[in-house]
């Protein structure tokens, strides 16, 4: 089939060489692998051995390569900036059946787009003399523009005269009514003592002088609103004749940024398997968010399946890894494996792997499966069990199962919600329940005033050097790649978590956390970041590394009894 009959984009060449440019073979010895069934789930997934090999291949050429220069973060402190980049390796069969292996780079690399060892972005803004070129240089003029304007000498003198004298004016009219007030009492003072003193015509005489007065005050300050008015509406002129230029500039780049942008989401295309075609705006239109995320396309993901079907190539399996410092909001760790992210992967890569045989989502499965729902102390008014790690607290989007779910089985005459606060699905240990209405609202009213104590116990990758403390960095949902959490100090909730270690044991660090406040993943976050204790959960799959689980549990439970008022402590020990 021609790139013709395809309608292929004009920036799309569909190639047919046995060995294209990017296509890797393998150093290592592959012969005795056995190759996956299926493409893996790219959104939850343990990379394969065949994707690992390749992976570990390119963190050879990361360590040697000569060709480029960037700042992993390797050699000094990171200054705030992002360092560490995102790669990946795609393992594929060209058409000869052979083996190989593509490699990509999230977003630019030492500022270019273009190397040797890396597949080419879906879609080059930075070609030269581009469309996008053009556009940014125009966007670039008007930006100049307006910071020429914003601090000519005249428009910052204008603007420096107005507002000096609109406070040198509301001292002035606040002095005069200052001193119109006292006039006031005086003459309020001098009527009464007339109406004692004078009489007839004598007192209508000195009474009407007062009111002329009195009128003459009411002139004398209007007359210097009006004229303080008019002089503020001149200085305001001089002013206003810069500013609606800068106004304009500022909308005539706002348009022109969405226009160049529509037509980036536009000219961006991706590829299936079939070669069908659509658009990032197309891909993204049915989102929630109506228009792709920025960013969007520029992942490692999407740059190597791009490559591998337009090249007639056949994914087997994938892996992306963290290479250098973490950034200072989210948590990457250097040289652990991620899946693609969701905010800006999800959509495109649903449909470039439509018609590919893909592994079933491992999140539909029941975690629960199987496992039992531990009481660990219960009466009329409320229950508190032992959760299970992998167990829900309440259902989720696709599964039912959880703790609410065989509360309610369990107890169907309950008339209160049951849950009153909930674990991580990953984190086990205790969690408390109301049987009834009264109780849920007394214990939900007991963790809204921090009144429970809580204490979980957590084994750490890495050994803490203190031996207690507090972590105090404020959390938000990352919207790119939900449900990681990330430090944010604009729109954060706070978030405290006390500390104290019990043990250092073989590289490893077993501690008691005390959380202050509840947010999600909160002691994940504050164990993993590097502002934080610098040291993973064991088993963390979203912040460290994935083991056989998540060596969090929260181990210690104090409450005050909603309806006896006895005060109440419960324990479960943690099987790690």
């Amino acid at each position: 089939m021609t790139e013709k009959a395809l309608n292929l984009p004009s920036n799309f060449k569909l190639l047919h060489e046995q060995h294209p440019p990017h296509f890797n073979r393998f150093v290592t010895d592959i012969a005795g692998v056995d190759l996956p069934d299926v493409f893996q789930y790219p959104f939850h997934y343990e990379p394969h051995q065949i994707a690992l090999t390749a992976a570990r291949e390119l963190q050879d050429y990361l360590l040697g390569q000569t060709e480029w220069i960037h700042d992993f973060g390797f050699e000094q402190e990171p200054d705030g900036h992002i360092i560490g980049k995102m790669f990946g390796v795609l393992v594929v069969k060209n058409q000869a059946g052979e083996i190989g292996y593509l490699c990509a780079v999230s977003g630019k690399l030492a500022e270019q787009n273009l190397h040797t060892k890396f597949v080419p972005p879906v879609f080059d803004i930075l070609v030269e003399n581009g469309f996008f070129k053009q556009g940014e240089a125009i966007i670039t003029a008007i930006n100049d523009r307006i910071a020429a304007l914003e601090n000519e000498t005249a428009y910052l003198q204008a603007k420096t005269t107005w507002k000096e004298a609109q406070q040198s004016f509301e001292t002035e009219l606040a002095e005069l009514r200052k001193t119109q007030l006292n006039q006031r009492a005086q003459r309020h003072a001098l009527r009464s003592a007339f109406q004692e003193q004078y009489t007839g015509d004598d007192l209508a005489q000195r009474l009407l002088e007062l009111n002329r007065q009195s009128i003459n005050d009411n002139y004398i300050y209007k007359d210097t609103v009006r004229r303080q008015r008019q002089a503020l509406s001149e200085m305001h002129a001089q002013v206003l004749q810069f500013e609606t230029v800068i106004d304009a500039l500022k909308a005539e780049r706002k348009s022109r940024s969405a226009a160049l942008q529509d037509e980036i989401f536009s000219r961006f295309y991706f590829v299936n398997q079939q070669l069908e075609q659509r658009s990032l705006g197309e891909i993204f239109k049915h989102t929630a968010e109506g228009r792709p995320i920025a960013g969007s396309g520029e992942c490692a993901a999407p740059k190597l399946l791009q490559y591998a079907f337009l090249h007639r190539l056949h994914p087997i399996a994938m892996a992306e890894f963290w290479w250098g410092e973490s950034p200072k909001t989210v948590i990457r760790q250097h040289g652990h494996y991620y899946p693609a992210c969701r905010g800006k992967c999800e959509p495109i890569l649903n449909y470039m792997l439509n018609g590919t045989p893909v592994a079933a989502n491992p999140l539909l499965e029941n975690p629960a499966e199987g496992k039992d729902l531990e009481i660990v102390w219960e009466d009329e008014h409320i229950v508190v069990v032992n959760k299970p790690a992998e167990f829900l607290s309440v259902p989720g989007k696709n599964i039912e199962d959880s703790v609410y779910q065989r509360l309610r089985e369990k107890y169907p005459s309950a008339t209160g919600p049951l849950v009153v606060h909930r674990l991580d699905m990953s984190t086990s240990g205790l969690l408390i329940a109301a049987k009834n209405e009264e109780a849920h609202k007394n214990l939900q009213s007991q963790f809204i005033e921090r009144t429970i104590k809580k204490r979980y116990v957590a084994l750490l990758e890495g050994l803490v050097p203190e031996d207690e403390g507090r972590v105090d960095l404020p959390l938000r949902v990352d919207l790119d790649d939900r449900p990681r959490q990330m430090v944010c100090y604009s729109y954060g909730k706070p978030a405290q978590t006390n500390w104290k270690v019990l043990e250092r044991v073989d590289g490893r660090t077993r501690i008691h956390f005390f959380p202050i406040t509840g947010r999600t993943h909160q002691l994940r976050v504050h164990a993993a970041h590097a502002l934080g204790l610098h040291c993973p959960i064991v088993g963390d799959d979203l912040y460290g590394e994935r083991a056989n689980r998540l060596h969090l549990h929260a181990e210690w439970l104090q409450i005050v009894h909603p309806v006896t008022g006895q005060k109440m402590t419960f324990k479960a020990l943690a099987d790690f």
